[in-house]
């Protein structure tokens, strides 16, 4: 409890219902309540009601009482409840907080709509206790996966910058929504997920995924090589630069008169390289964005790299590729199958994604049980 939340109800009053100690202080008297331990303790962190001053603090990374200590040590899910005034839930500040909040990972349980302690009638109530109780049934069984329980994934997302001078360098416009969103989804079935990204903001990662951040093509590759023998899964979401400066001036490169010319050289195909040592346990995702011959291009790479499925999208498709918070993709797989899906969000992209995999995974496992029955001669 915060102290605020002593003016409502007494503490006692809540040990008394729940038969347990409520913690109030990070210290009390002549002991220390380990914040840590409770947040690493916890399989999900639920924070209701969830004030617009603790919103705040939340989104800020501000800790002066135990809740926020709590939060900003939890490993778990957090699922925050919102409650207060018709206004003050309406005001940007609180409706940016709450977005930073979902950057992060968090979870938000949605305000009710009914009669506020003003007096006015609107959206701001805390979400009935029996409705969060709900969501929280439905959030862990959607998230109960055997296929993925026991899977290590490697993927890797976002846009490589590749060194020009000190100031300057070569890059896209990826922003890894897409990877992010991929990655987050294995997380959330259960699988332990090792995500290599480039320079981007991974603010609020979720549990059970290991952030390896990169710069570079080359830190890319040598951050898969390292991890890729190790896993079961690869997804190659990441726009690496094909080339990087042959030379790197170690000073600014001052602006002089006429043209600069600036010689490139190929980065080592990462998504090929992987293809090369894949094992037959292994299954390998590939990513291609397309502006013309989509379908054959992306075909080409297929079996080029050694995947066994790629993920299609085309900038021509409204809504589709860098920058937007939704994808319209189509699926092509080692067996000829090809499956167009409608433009979704990127996190229902990544569930499509996800999906795919696991089709990919009970189809390796129906193949290695029909050879172990197969009668030995």
């Amino acid at each position: 409890m915060t102290n605020d939340a002593k003016h409502f109800i007494t503490p006692l009053t809540l040990a008394t219902l729940s038969k347990n100690p409520v913690l109030s202080d990070v210290s009390n008297g002549e002991s220390w309540n380990n914040h840590v331990e409770l947040g690493l303790w916890a399989d999900a962190l639920i924070i209701a009601p969830a004030t617009a001053n603790t919103l705040a603090k939340m989104a800020q990374g501000i800790c002066d009482n135990i809740l926020l200590a709590v939060y900003l040590s939890a490993k778990c899910p957090v699922f925050f409840a919102p409650a207060m005034d018709l206004d003050m839930w309406k005001h940007p500040a609180t409706q940016t907080n709450i977005q930073t909040l979902l950057s992060y990972g968090n979870q938000l349980i949605p305000v009710g709509d009914g009669e506020l302690a003003s007096g006015l009638v609107g959206k701001g109530r805390m979400a009935e206790p029996e409705d969060i109780v709900s969501l929280l049934s439905d959030f862990f069984k959607q998230n109960e996966s055997p296929e993925l329980l026991d899977k290590k994934v490697l993927i890797t997302s976002g846009p490589t910058h590749e060194p020009i001078d000190p100031v300057r360098f070569i890059g896209n416009r990826s922003t890894g929504k897409m990877g992010k969103a991929v990655a987050e989804e294995f997380a959330k079935r259960g699988a332990h997920v090792i995500f290599v990204s480039g320079p981007t903001p991974n603010k609020g990662i979720g549990p059970n995924i290991k952030c390896v951040p990169v710069r570079t093509a080359e830190e890319m590759h040598q951050a898969c090589l390292t991890h890729y023998p190790t896993v079961d899964i690869a997804v190659l979401a990441a726009a690496v630069a094909d080339y990087t400066p042959k030379e790197v001036a170690t000073e600014k490169i001052k602006k002089k008169e006429g043209d600069l010319f600036i010689e490139l050289k190929r980065t080592t195909d990462i998504a090929k390289a992987l293809g090369a040592q894949k094992q037959s346990h292994q299954i390998n995702v590939g990513f291609a964005l397309e502006t013309q011959n989509a379908v054959d291009n992306a075909k080409g790479k297929l079996h080029k790299k050694n995947f066994d499925c790629i993920v299609l999208n085309s900038l021509k498709d409204k809504g589709a590729g860098f920058g937007h918070d939704t994808n319209k993709i189509t699926i092509l797989d080692h067996l000829g199958t090809i499956q167009a899906f409608e433009l979704k969000s990127k996190q229902q992209v990544a569930v499509d994604i996800v999906n795919k995999v696991v089709e990919l995974l009970q189809l390796q496992e129906a193949i290695a049980n029909t050879s172990k029955q197969e009668p030995k001669n």
